[in-house]
């Protein structure tokens, strides 16, 4: 008979092997092999160690000869090759090709299902899968806002440079508008569920009290921001709200900040010429977010009107009020950045968006 298989284990494998019989989550079959492999290195043969451990001698046989060839690798299972693949690469450009082309009759869009049966041998299941593979998003939609503006670069420069590097003892404002702020009044509260659990909310039905108009003014210099409520956003509106704003610097220089609205410009210049520490800088067309205001109104819009139940527009006056005066408390000026963009031009099919 040919004898065995010598097994001799170094201080490392030793070491590894016992730490193997020690740990509680290791699985089981390991833990079996290593047993065997320490009761081999003392020189049992594999008879005795598979009545033992209550397997069959050729068992031990197998695992001593792979542990002699292989090491410590060679006591854990070998990959297997599985079933042959359903799907395949070709699969996955079938799914992308598909969604270029109009959804079928009656629908305004793909979705799993529809991908799915179009595609005859491929199951909802695979497509969801291949679209969060390639991170596409069917029902998602997003916008975008690009500014036709020809000097558009000359105006962002300048609104840019007014934040960063102002005129010395200058002040920079900007002044914006919040219109048609919608007083409406519904049910809310905090709801118990059959199951215990809590949680705000508030009835869909509502009922409306008229609008208000905000105007803003906000100090780039300080985060203090200066308010002004109105029925309406009317040029006269804007021209009264302008002269509460420079009656409170008469003698400084004022650079204001506006977008293109109507009411901003370009009747105003009879204004302009009886206030001449007064400039008025324009935003670039379709980049009102150049104004920091925005950033203000959507604190204000967060913080004090969201899910809030108003019955008059006086009650929403007030509570912008008090707003307001708290914010003012612990203002301080906006960090403002803009992260630098390449330029990427739009993507018109599935397969340019994930190339």
């Amino acid at each position: 008979m040919r004898p065995p298989t010598p097994v001799s284990l170094t201080d490392e494998d030793r070491a590894t092997l016992e730490r193997w019989l020690r740990q509680p989550t290791m699985e089981q079959r390991l833990v079996l092999r290593a047993r065997m492999i320490l009761m081999l290195d003392q020189g049992r043969s594999n008879e005795s160690i598979g009545r033992q451990l209550g397997v069959r001698a050729a068992t031990v046989s197998r695992w001593r000869t792979r542990f002699a060839r292989r090491g410590i690798e060679g006591l854990h299972d070998e990959a297997r090759s599985g079933p042959p693949r359903k799907y395949t690469a070709g699969t996955v450009e079938r799914v992308l090709d598909l969604l270029e082309k109009p959804a079928p009759k009656g629908y305004a869009q793909w979705n799993g299902r529809l991908l799915a049966a179009a595609l005859g041998d491929v199951s909802a299941d695979q497509v969801w899968r291949i679209l969060r593979e390639h991170k596409i998003s069917l029902q998602r939609q997003r916008s975008w806002c690009v500014s036709t503006d020809p000097e558009f670069a000359v105006k962002a420069a300048d609104i840019v440079g007014l934040y960063l590097n102002p005129p010395e003892n200058a002040l920079v404002l900007c002044v914006d508008e919040k219109p048609a702020i919608q007083a409406l009044e519904r049910a809310q509260g905090w709801l118990r569920l059959p199951n215990g659990r809590a949680l705000s909310g508030f009835s869909h039905e509502y009922k409306r009290h008229g609008t208000t108009t905000l105007f803003a003014a906000l100090n780039v210099a300080t985060g203090q921001i200066k308010t002004g409520h109105f029925k309406r956003r009317r040029r006269p509106d804007f021209l009264r709200f302008m002269n509460e704003v420079v009656a409170e610097y008469p003698e400084q220089e004022i650079h204001v900040v506006l977008d293109n609205l109507n009411t901003h410009k370009p009747k105003n210049d009879r204004w302009l010429a009886r206030h001449k520490n007064v400039r008025f800088h324009f935003t670039p067309t379709r980049a009102s977010w150049l104004n920091q205001v925005e950033i203000w109104f959507s604190i204000l819009q967060r913080s004090a009107l969201r899910n809030k139940s108003f019955t008059s527009p006086q009650q929403i006056r007030k509570a912008i009020d008090d707003f307001v005066e708290v914010y003012s408390e612990s203002a301080a000026p906006f960090e403002w950045t803009k992260a630098t963009i390449k330029p990427m031009p739009l993507k018109n099919t599935y397969a340019d968006l994930i190339n």
